[in-house]
């Protein structure tokens, strides 16, 4: 018996007609938590470059340019996603989705205390930028291996009947993960006081070892996927073809890979727009700085109950029905959303972030990752979702606050308005022409009908 069936998954681990086994219960379970950390430790960068870098870090700079510097950090993260999605998503289609998601959660962990250790500019100079944004870098790389490995650990565990809503326990751990940190640094500034901007800033990031300990543990229990198996069963027919999985996708998916990443735009402007943008907006307006975390806190918890139901009925409805529904309230609540932004009342940014960020946001993200991932055949899945995904990342939240920044700075706040609007239009079109991918199977790469006809 050779050591690749050897290897095959237990009984146990096989797909079910449930989520509500023992198993699913923890590979779901190792799914949320683990993006809850992973993105616990992204989204807190994204909260101190919009109320503490560009005083802590760029406070040489006039407010304006240490902000816009401050953004540029945080784009870098986002740049790096697409890396990581590529790297992460090559070694996660040859070697296993498992191993990729222990190894990028230990970059994060890292990554993210190394930053709260890490001297300021009045300190070391110009070397505490450089190296924040080094850090920066291995942030984004790691998150970009995490969504992609996270999500295909819960969708192709699931049943076919059941995968939008399994797939989406990724998902919601990245609100659930950017509640955490908002809510610790908001306790921290409330705690410390003046002494947040001096050292209080840095607890927030130390804590995520902590978390990383935790979530080490939990994913090193969980069972390799099935699918994964059964193709690792089979390596010596899939070798060169597994070998390097990104020209596979270059070559016979990128179709696929663009009409996806257009899709998902929508979804990353809105937390650009609402969560970066915004956040510094409101506090630039006179809003009381713990609110805006608390509000943006509230917002999270709302996003995470709208996207599990919002998957749940993708797997009765479609993804593209769910998604579009998401689109075109994205577009009717876009100018209202930056007005209320920008009133410089806590209500007015309250109402517009709820209503943005947690439900809108939470429509769009239900059913994404079930909605990309079934789009790619399995031998090349973890790489190609992650592409398409991390890809919108970068450039719908990447530089999307520091687009609204000059925007806002050069033609005033209507001009967000109609970039959001059109991002979000753009977006809608893609979901539009796509095929649906919830009746494919998920187990062979040569039956993917839907995939096969975008590339057509």
């Amino acid at each position: 018996m050779s050591s690749s069936q050897q290897n095959r998954p237990a009984k146990a681990t096989e797909p079910s007609d449930s989520l509500n086994t023992k198993d699913l219960r923890r590979i779901l379970g190792s799914s949320f938590l683990g993006s809850v950390i992973e993105y616990y430790d992204f989204i807190l960068y994204a909260t101190a470059a919009s109320l503490i870098f560009d005083k802590v870090f760029f406070g040489n700079l006039t407010p304006g340019l240490a902000l816009f510097a401050s953004f540029g950090t945080l784009a870098v993260g986002y740049i790096a996603r697409p890396l990581g999605g590529i790297v992460f998503g090559h070694f996660g289609d040859r070697l296993g989705r498992k191993k990729m998601l222990v190894l990028s959660m230990m970059m994060m962990g890292v990554a993210t205390v190394a930053i709260g250790l890490l001297p300021t500019t009045a300190t070391i100079g110009v070397a505490a930028p450089i190296i924040l944004v080094l850090l920066r870098v291995v942030q984004g790389v790691a998150v970009g291996g995490e969504w992609g490995g996270a999500t295909l650990m819960a969708l192709e565990h699931a049943p076919a009947s059941k995968r939008g809503f399994a797939a989406s326990f990724a998902n919601a751990g990245a609100p659930a993960g950017g509640l955490l940190a908002t809510f610790l640094v908001s306790f921290v500034s409330f705690s410390t006081g003046d002494a947040f901007l001096e050292w209080g800033w840095r607890l927030p990031f130390i804590f995520s070892a902590v978390l990383i300990i935790i979530g080490m543990v939990i994913r090193l229990k969980v069972a390799e996927t099935p699918i994964f198996q059964e193709m690792d069963a089979k390596a010596t027919e899939r070798q060169q073809e597994r070998k390097t999985p990104i020209s596979l996708v270059l070559k016979n998916h990128s179709r696929t890979v663009i009409i996806t990443l257009i899709a998902s735009l929508g979804f990353y402007t809105c937390q650009g727009v609402l969560t970066s943008w915004g956040v510094s907006e409101a506090a630039a307006q006179g809003v009381d700085r713990s609110f805006v975390l608390n509000t943006k806190g509230y917002a999270a918890m709302v996003t995470i109950v709208v996207c599990l139901l919002a998957a749940k009925l993708s797997d009765k409805y479609g993804r593209k029905t769910i998604l579009t529904i998401g689109g075109i309230a994205g577009i009717l609540w876009a100018f209202p959303a930056v007005f209320l932004m920008s009133n410089g009342t806590g209500w007015g940014f309250a109402v517009a972030v709820i209503v943005g960020n947690g439900v809108i946001q939470g429509i769009l993200a239900g059913p994404i990752g079930a909605y990309i991932s079934e789009l790619f055949p399995a031998n090349v899945r973890y790489t190609g979702a992650s592409l398409a995904y991390q890809g919108s990342s970068t450039l719908g939240a990447g530089f999307t606050p520091m687009i609204c920044t000059a925007l806002a700075v050069s033609f005033g706040i209507t001009a967000v308005g109609i970039f959001w609007v059109a991002i979000l239009f753009i977006g809608l079109i893609a979901i539009r022409i796509s095929p649906e991918g919830a009746a494919l199977p998920p187990k062979n790469a040569a039956s993917a009908p839907a995939e096969a006809k975008l590339n057509a």
